[in-house]
């Protein structure tokens, strides 16, 4: 018999030849993963020069988190049932009742995950720890024994990761293929294990209007600040970056100054104060948000 392909049949040279192909492969490989991290940290740097809130939409593999991301921000992501459908995080803007939030869509978490994989998921990841709240999505219509396997590796996951001290809102998703019977099981079974639950279906849009509403509820490091200010072209400029920055309640234009009432998170807040001193302005108050 002849020769058999493959690495046993090669030889010492060709073994050589070949690790120093695959290792330079694996360089590439870094070199690119670290220009992704990069690339991530300077628009996370930017996302947080904005006032608004983030939140990261996290879950087990095909628990419809695309499905979510598309259905709360009206654009449309990959959907597939393939593994790693989402390998490159995407944040939109949305809005929940009145205030806007940053949505962050994230890879899927699955179990074991192979050391080669470690550094690729870890640069898409780490979106969780700079998010302020996170909303995980679980594949409610599967067997107990999986829900409650798959929920404990994203709770587990996030621990690692170092977002254990976030809020989570958790999406019992897919409620459309199970009946309410079911699902009140289901919701009795994992009442323990999941936070803040809120049986949703990401397909249909159904009882999307209480989930908004709960992670509004848990997102409560805000603060709204009425300020004045004389009216003239720097104001009108500042005016106009608040709008894009911030949440804008509302903006009077009379007896020459504009009065306007913003939200914010409180870190960003305080550096708008310090603008509006700068341009000899005034601001009224400051009040913590807790609904």
């Amino acid at each position: 018999m002849g020769e058999q392909p493959g690495f046993m049949g090669l030889g010492a040279y060709e073994v050589d030849v070949y690790y120093e192909t695959i290792k330079r492969q694996i360089y590439s490989i870094q070199k690119k993963l670290r220009k992704i991290r990069k690339k991530r940290s300077l628009h996370r740097a930017r996302r947080l020069e904005l006032g608004f809130s983030s939140i990261s939409l996290a879950g087990y593999t095909n628990a419809g988190k695309s499905s979510l991301f598309a259905t709360l921000t009206r654009e449309q992501v990959p959907i597939d049932n393939a593994l790693f459908t989402t390998l490159s995080t995407t944040t939109r803007l949305i809005d929940l009742y009145g205030r806007k939030v940053l949505l962050t869509d994230t890879v899927g978490f699955i179990d074991s995950l192979p050391l080669t994989l470690i550094e690729a998921f870890h640069s898409t990841l780490e979106e969780t720890i700079f998010s302020d709240l996170i909303l995980l999505v679980v594949d409610v219509s599967e067997p107990i024994q999986e829900i409650e396997r798959k929920l404990t590796c994203c709770l587990d996951t996030i621990h690692k990761i170092g977002a254990p001290g976030l809020p989570i809102v958790t999406a019992l998703n897919k409620i459309d293929l199970i009946s309410e019977e079911e699902l009140e099981k289901r919701m009795e079974a994992l009442k323990e294990l999941a936070p803040n639950p809120v049986p949703i279906s990401a397909l249909y849009g159904t009882n999307l209007d209480t989930l908004k509403y709960e992670l509004r509820k848990q997102l409560k490091n805000y603060v709204q600040v009425s300020l004045s200010l004389p009216m003239n072209s720097e104001t009108m400029s500042f005016v106009s970056w608040l709008f894009n920055n911030t949440n804008v309640y509302t903006v009077k234009y009379e007896g020459g100054r504009v009065t306007l009432v913003f939200e914010a998170v409180p870190w960003f807040a305080d550096k708008v104060c310090g603008q509006v001193k700068r341009m000899n302005g005034s601001f009224n108050k400051i009040v913590v948000r807790s609904d």
